[in-house]
């Protein structure tokens, strides 16, 4: 790991107080980078500060994605007041259990406000900011935007799209120097999932179905993050990269031998 890969770059990580965001904040911010990490609760976010590794740079900003004037004014001070913006990490995504039949108007709506909108509002203005300096943006996805689950239609239907708004990203803005990528991890051991490791049964089902029999870390998906997110990935665009032990590389059918 090079200490030093983001010194100097200024990045926004929404999501950030707790999970992927802020392993990847803290991931970042000790490769030097100054990460504006926001979210929508001011207590999680201080919690994310406080165990932010020594030296780095975390500073947090309250704001709900969803909100368009919120997040465009927030992107805009982030740019005005850092002088650049070089990287936007769009982690901010809720999922809320339902069919089509049991899932309720506000609810589907919800979701897509945060997991779709937030990102489009995101990602339109920090656009202009990451043109002047060959910036790019990196989308959290989900395994379950490339593949559906039982039960989870808005969830699904939402990174689904998140992953063709990311090939369209990439189609249109590359040539201006703007690289869009994204990650989809599967279960990962984060608040969100708590109830998914509360319950032992339901935790044995996925690592039978994980090939390397596990959850992800945080800092595992972060990991990718950084790597999309730098020099390294430099002619990187479009790309859609699983972080889930390798469950898709599964066709579906049950482990017969």
């Amino acid at each position: 790991m090079d200490g030093n890969r983001f010194a100097d770059k200024v990045v926004v990580v929404t999501g950030g107080g707790s999970g992927i965001g802020a392993a990847t904040a803290y991931r970042l911010g000790r490769e030097g980078a100054t990460v504006i990490a926001v979210g929508r609760t001011e207590d999680k976010l201080k919690t994310a500060v406080a165990g932010a590794p020594a030296g780095s740079t975390i500073v947090t900003h309250v704001a709900d994605v969803s909100d368009e004037s919120a997040i465009t004014a927030l992107i805009a001070g982030v740019a005005e007041e850092y002088g650049r913006l070089d990287v936007l990490v769009n982690n901010a995504g809720i999922g809320v259990p339902g069919t089509v039949e049991d899932t309720d108007t506000p609810t589907w709506r919800r979701v897509f406000a945060v997991d779709v909108d937030g990102v489009f509002f995101a990602s339109r203005a920090a656009l202009p900011h990451l043109r002047r300096v060959g910036g790019c943006i990196v989308n959290v996805g989900s395994v379950s935007g490339l593949g559906a689950d039982w039960g989870l239609a808005a969830y699904n239907a939402a990174k689904g799209a998140l992953v063709n708004l990311t090939n369209a990203m990439a189609l249109d803005h590359g040539h201006e120097g703007v690289r869009v990528n994204a990650v989809h991890p599967s279960l990962t051991r984060t608040p969100v999932a708590a109830p998914i490791f509360e319950n032992a049964d339901m935790l044995a089902a996925f690592r039978q179905r994980i090939p390397m029999r596990r959850p992800a870390e945080p800092a595992e998906v972060a990991d990718v993050i950084a790597f999309l997110a730098g020099y390294d990935a430099r002619f990187v665009n479009g790309a859609h990269i699983p972080v889930d032990g390798g469950l898709s590389a599964s066709n579906g059918q049950p482990r017969m031998f």
